[in-house]
């Protein structure tokens, strides 16, 4: 009996082990890991910011916090006229390194289509991680050291979910602010594609936003909601900005065109117009239906479609939208891949990788991807500053 009742158990743990390790292999396979050494700097405050609210017409509150738990929080702030260019700083905690810009408050909605045959250096889901973020452009040639825009007439374009899901928002935002105007000076480009999260951000829902920007928020005596709310620079900047984008021939956006979208009479500057006029509104069904809604549903709409990789489709329903925008390829996050990749005869390029992460460790290991455009010629690049054609 004895014996039975151990072979028994033996036989269970043998089953357990094994369906232990399919499940890790399943995880694994599809993007899971375990995160470790989680640095507490994550959460240290002084010196956050800036975080810049209109006052009124006429002026801007620039608000940085300083201090820590022991001895308390404040704000060091100051007012500025909204005619002038503003002189700001970006703390970042982990390295105790920053970066300076300035803050125009002029907003400027940016074009659709660009045809110039510039070289195009394209990444998505940051998720918050300004290090990753740097240190990619940074062994990419697109800045230095010193982070000087190095690209040239080249175009960056950063294809959705830049926030959330990590303790370096702010950071991340404002680097993107300050690449924009880099790059204009030397005649480049910095393409800020919406995704899903910056709209969750602009309407409320901060369900994937570290607690640390609830923290953050209490501190400056404002809400969640107000931090990119149309009170505030950066979501007046945010609030600019295209869904979807043509450039050399190539469209950029955060999730996908859905096949019903080739139906529509609409060319991409008016997609765009719709989309920009909602970032506010949540994506909920309405009850009187409209042709449009293909365009804002959080299933089917442009910032979060995942038809590609999840539905049934054929090469039919992948050319129709491409055809109708006369796009050779269209280059879309949102969806996680193993690597960057083609799909569907190379005009449906995947770019949403897992990328380290600032703040903690993973097992396995992340390492970041993006995709070069040079030439008509197709990369995928890597954190290294390597590069392999696709």
């Amino acid at each position: 009996m004895k014996k039975r009742i151990l072979r028994y158990l033996k036989h269970l743990f043998i089953t357990f082990f094994v369906i232990a390790i399919i499940a890790i292999l399943f995880g694994l396979y599809h993007g899971a890991s375990a995160s470790y050494g989680h640095n507490p700097k994550r959460i240290a405050f002084n010196g956050e910011g800036p975080y810049v609210f209109y006052k009124n017409d006429s002026t801007l509150n620039v608000n940085y916090i300083k201090g820590n738990k022991d001895d308390g929080f404040y704000l060091d702030q100051k007012n500025y006229a909204v005619t002038e260019s503003i002189p700001a700083n970006c703390f970042f905690q982990l390295d105790s390194t920053s970066f300076n810009f300035s803050i125009n408050p002029k907003i400027e909605i940016p074009k659709t289509t660009y045809a110039d045959q510039e070289k195009i250096l394209a990444i998505s889901d940051i998720e918050s991680g300004y290090k990753t973020f740097r240190d990619f452009l940074i062994n990419n040639k697109v800045i230095d050291q010193h982070l000087n825009w190095t690209f040239g007439k080249g175009h960056l374009v950063l294809v959705g979910d830049f926030v959330d899901r990590g303790f370096s928002t702010t950071q991340v935002l404002w680097f993107i602010y300050k690449l924009e105007q880099d790059a204009k000076k030397h005649g480049g480009h910095v393409h800020f594609i919406i995704g899903n999260h910056e709209l969750k951000n602009m309407y409320g829902d901060y369900e994937a936003a570290s607690l640390k920007y609830t923290f953050v928020a209490s501190i400056l005596g404002k809400n969640q909601a107000n931090l990119y709310d149309s009170n505030s620079v950066l979501g007046n900047w945010l609030s600019s900005k295209n869904a979807i984008e043509s450039i050399n021939g190539n469209l950029f956006t955060h999730g996908g065109l859905h096949p019903d979208i080739a139906k529509l009479d609409m060319s991409l500057a008016s997609i765009n117009n719709l989309l920009r006029a909602s970032y506010y509104t949540a994506p909920y069904p309405k009850p009187n239906k409209s042709e449009t809604d293909v365009l804002l549903s959080s299933k089917t709409g442009i910032c979060w479609y995942r038809g590609y990789f999840k539905d049934d489709l054929t090469q039919d329903d992948i050319n129709k939208p491409l055809d109708k925008f006369k796009a050779k390829a269209i280059i879309v996050g949102h969806t996680i891949q193993s690597k960057v990749k083609r799909f569907y005869n190379g005009r449906v390029i995947g770019i949403d990788v897992s990328h380290s992460k600032d703040y903690h460790k993973n097992w396995p290991s992340k390492k970041s991807e993006g995709l070069l455009i040079e030439n008509n010629i197709y990369y995928r690049v890597f954190d290294n500053g390597d590069k392999k054609k696709i």
